[in-house]
């Protein structure tokens, strides 16, 4: 019989033990040992039961055990002094506050609203996927270590993402648990009369979608999820936060909706109830929440004296930060156009902001577009003074593939930077590396080290000892090794074996073997199976008869994709097969709470995407702040931090076939030969130096190489590194922006945007009609300088509307010039009888070789973030070359 109803009968603390809800309550023991400890010395055996929940566990623990902790004075001295210090943690100063303080002051924003479809902060709060998730969790998380006043934005999620389990021939199967709001460490946002609070948006044909809000506090950190499951409701609107990513096209533009509209209301509600300094700062982490800033510009046009769009739209650009992930458009959410007009049209329109104006933001404009699709990256871009990829080789690819947005302009100008991921130490750090590091540094060193991370190297671990380094090393490989049996046992049984079929699991992987680890979302590009090209090869490696390897594998395909499903059975067959399946696992189910034994567990981490298809790949950076050394595809991260010394690089066939069929001749080709690579690698240089044993039995070369991965990626890999980056170089900027623009009634918004129609309008009019210089030919010598004279036609444009600049560098055969170096040109005197602008300059010949230069003309403003901001630049008519620097 099955209940009507479900919810849950709270236990009730005694007074002494109070603050074990404070404690419960506040995510903060997710990456918090000691309060991890306190709450599994209260029932060690019900805290393995409800996976190491503390607020399952208070629900679960015996009322007698409590009535007897109640009374342990002992137990009681640990809670008072744990719970003093979460207060301290919460309200005292940290390198967010000593930074307004100093020379700073003023200048950093008062408050940041991050938007995230997903976070990763804990097992115990299912609200994630993948990298995306658990970077915006670590993002949260170091944000709340720093006192970054962050406010975190996201949907809750009722049946979270799917939970992964196997069939008998290893097909994967999901399900989807209900998550029961009260078993999680979530309260729900009230108004004072304690009525809940709700944000409510209209929908086409007079519907309305309303939604509730749930807080997370994570650390200093509150994290705001939307939940539209509730009375008010119809059921298909109840079911739009049902789970992640699941749904069709109109679900998901429905949860992108709430998303960014709702989540802004959910922000100045919080605010208004809280006192919480508003946002200055609008972070989008990925497209999904691109449509926060039309609620942000309806809020500025519908205000009291309130703006018109254009300048309610350079208002809210200059406020906003776009973080693209993908590296491939493929990634990106698209819309049918007409999806969307139905959304933010008639009686479901956002006040003030026209359907046509919302179109024209996701338009994909650029040559190739697809007029009939709304592209959410392309809005986010549009909405966005500032924009970031996540490691510079994303950078320079998403430069390339967004390039379309500035015709005219050469992808490296393209204006989206790069801020290189981090994860978040004290979370993805075994506490015995945390142990190793503090017998140099002393624990509270090792503890601001990992989680400020300012410095650039890690010194002081150079003196820990080849002997603790290699014992360390063995005893997280056996932890690993432990957990692993524990899993695939219990994966075996879900698959229908019985316990007489299980004997040989307790002998399954040797805390003595080299140990491989790969863990991740299974997409195409990422190629789980390479490790399978040769059968044969892979099979010599496993069951090396003096240097044999081990592989543990996880990982979960998307449920609409049956090629990832097949790729992991594939995999699994070979892992079943009774001649390896001692060598070789695959453990299902792969989540936050494997991979903290995963990680530290591994001797190393495999990557092996498509390159440049891993826009960062931070799962060996967890690896790596474990002492795990890479064995990566020179893609994402790796490609600008690998040494030479701190892991291996797999070489990449020749040739961008990244984006080929992975049936075709060609990326058959590729892969046979990075697969032939990859087990050349792990067999002539991985695990010889593993098993390189000097005489006292220990592999010297092995653990040089991971203390030198310690010493020189550990500060790099930190996500408070991150979270640094982006506050002096994206926020802080941002928030100036936003600050001037906003002055006197938004005086600098209306002037940027007034100056912005007129240069659009004016633009067509202007050339570049002449461009000469002094020189003695064609062979100049290295230190001279050529006087450059050029006539510019500005129509109803003034000088100071422009800059006109000479761009110069090393020149290819095709004339295409590199490592260019801008000079500015300066007016010299007004227009001539035809309205012409004479500009002069000298350009310096620093270098040997090549060279080669040319003019253009860019809008300039002082309020740009950026020359490429509007897209707009004049450059000479096309010619057949130049010849003594006169166009011909």
């Amino acid at each position: 019989m099955k209940a009507i109803r479900r919810f849950t009968v709270r236990t009730v603390l005694p007074e002494e033990l109070q603050p074990l809800h404070e404690l419960a309550l506040n995510l903060r023991w997710s990456w918090h040992p000691e309060t991890r400890e306190l709450f599994r010395s209260v029932d060690p055996e019900v805290w393995a039961a409800v996976g190491e929940d503390p607020v399952r566990l208070l629900g679960e623990v015996p009322a007698a055990r409590l009535a007897a902790l109640a009374t342990d004075r002992r137990f009681l001295r640990r809670l008072g002094d744990l719970a003093d210090e979460l207060r301290d943690y919460l309200s005292g100063p940290r390198w967010y506050q000593s930074t307004r303080s100093g020379d700073a002051a003023g200048e950093l924003p008062a408050a940041i609203a991050y938007f995230s479809p997903e976070y990763g902060i804990a097992a115990a709060l299912p609200q994630y996927s993948g990298g995306l998730g658990i970077l915006a969790g670590d993002h949260l998380k170091s944000a709340s270590d720093l006192g970054v006043p962050l406010i975190g934005v996201g949907l809750f999620y009722r049946h979270g993402y799917f939970r992964q389990s196997l069939s008998r021939d290893g097909w994967q199967q999901e399900r989807y648990p209900l998550l029961d709001p009260d078993e999680l460490a979530v309260t729900l946002l009230r108004e004072p009369d304690g009525t809940p609070c709700r944000v409510d948006l209209a929908l086409p044909g007079g519907r309305q979608l309303a939604a509730q809000i749930w807080r997370a506090q994570v650390g200093r950190v509150p994290l705001l999820l939307l939940d539209s499951d509730i009375e008010a409701n119809s059921a298909a609107e109840r079911n739009v936060t049902d789970r992640l990513y699941g749904g069709g096209s109109e679900h998901r533009l429905l949860q992108e909706i709430l998303l960014g509209i709702g989540g802004v209301r959910a922000v100045r509600t919080y605010c208004r109830l809280t006192a919480h300094p508003e946002p200055e700062v609008f972070h989008t982490n990925e497209g999904h929440a691109g449509f926060l800033g039309l609620e942000r510009i309806s809020e500025l046009v519908t205000a009291q004296d309130g703006l018109g769009f254009a300048a309610a739209l350079e208002a809210v650009r200059a406020g906003t930060l776009f973080t693209t992930h993908t590296p491939v458009p493929a990634g990106i959410d698209r819309f049918d156009r007409d999806l969307v007009a139905r959304h933010f049209g008639g009686d479901a329109a956002l006040q003030g902001v026209p359907v046509d104006q919302v179109l024209a933001l996701g338009a994909e404009s650029w040559q190739g577009g697809d007029p009939k699709l709304f592209n959410m990256a392309a809005m986010g871009l549009r909405l966005a003074q500032r924009a970031n990829g996540v490691s510079t080789l994303h950078g320079s690819v998403s430069r390339e593939m967004f390039s379309g947005l500035w015709p005219g302009f050469d992808p490296e100008e393209v204006p989206i930077t790069s801020v290189t991921n981090g994860v978040h130490a004290p979370t993805w750090i075994d506490p015995a590396v945390v142990r190793v590091g503090a017998t140099v540094l002393g624990h509270e060193r090792a503890e601001d080290a990992i989680t400020v991370g300012e410095a650039k190297r890690w010194n002081e671990l150079e003196k820990i000892g080849n002997p603790e380094i290699w014992e360390l090393r063995r005893a997280l490989r056996a932890q690993l090794v432990d957990e692993a049996r524990l899993r695939l046992k219990a994966s075996w049984q879900q698959r229908g074996a019985g316990e007489a079929e299980l004997g040989w699991v307790g002998s399954v992987l040797d805390p003595d073997v080299l140990t491989i680890g790969f863990a991740r979302r299974v997409p195409s590009y990422k190629r789980l199976t390479l490790m399978l090209r040769d059968p044969a090869r892979l099979k010599a490696l496993l069951l090396h008869p003096t240097s044999p390897v081990q592989i543990v594998v996880a990982g979960k395909a998307h449920p609409a994709d049956d090629g990832g499903k097949r790729l992991i059975q594939k995999l699994v067959a070979f892992a079943d097969d009774p001649a390896v399946r001692h060598r070789i696992v695959f453990l299902p189910d792969y989540d936050m709470a494997m991979a903290k034994a995963l990680y530290p567990g591994c001797d190393v981490w495999l990557n092996n995407p498509l390159r440049p298809l891993e826009a960062c790949g931070t799962s060996g950076m967890k690896a790596a702040l474990n002492g795990c050394l890479n064995l990566s595809i020179l893609d994402g991260w790796w490609d600008e931090w690998y040494d030479g010394q701190n892991g291996w690089a797999i070489p990449t066939a020749d040739g961008d076939e990244s984006r080929l069929d992975p049936d075709s001749p060609e990326a058959v080709r590729r892969d046979d030969i990075e697969a032939a690579a990859l087990y050349d690698l792990i067999e002539h240089q991985v695990a010889a130096r593993f098993y390189d044993r000097g005489a006292d039995g220990l592999p010297h070369r092995w653990i040089s190489m991971v203390r030198h991965t310690l010493v020189t990626l550990g500060p790099k890999v930190l996500a408070g590194r991150m979270v640094r980056e982006y506050v002096e170089r994206l926020y802080a900027p941002a928030a100036d922006a936003e600050r001037e623009l906003a002055a006197a009634d938004y005086e600098g918004a209306r002037t940027l945007a007034e100056w912005k129609a007129r240069v659009r309008d004016g633009w067509p009019a202007v050339r570049v009609e002449h461009v000469e210089a002094d020189g003695p030919g064609e062979a100049q010598e290295v230190g001279t300088a050529l006087a450059l004279r050029v006539q510019v036609a500005l129509g109803t444009l003034q000088p100071e509307d422009v800059e006109v600049q000479v761009v110069s560098g090393r020149v290819d055969e095709a004339d295409g010039i590199s490592d260019a170096a801008v000079l500015a040109l300066k007016p010299a005197g007004g227009p001539d009888l035809d309205g012409r602008i004479k500009y002069e300059g000298l350009l310096e010949l620093a270098r040997t070789g090549p060279f080669g230069y040319t003019v253009r003309v860019l809008p300039d403003h002082p309020l740009l973030a950026s020359p490429a901001e509007l897209g707009l630049v004049a450059l000479p008519a096309e010619t057949a070359g130049m010849d003594s620097g006169m166009l011909r």
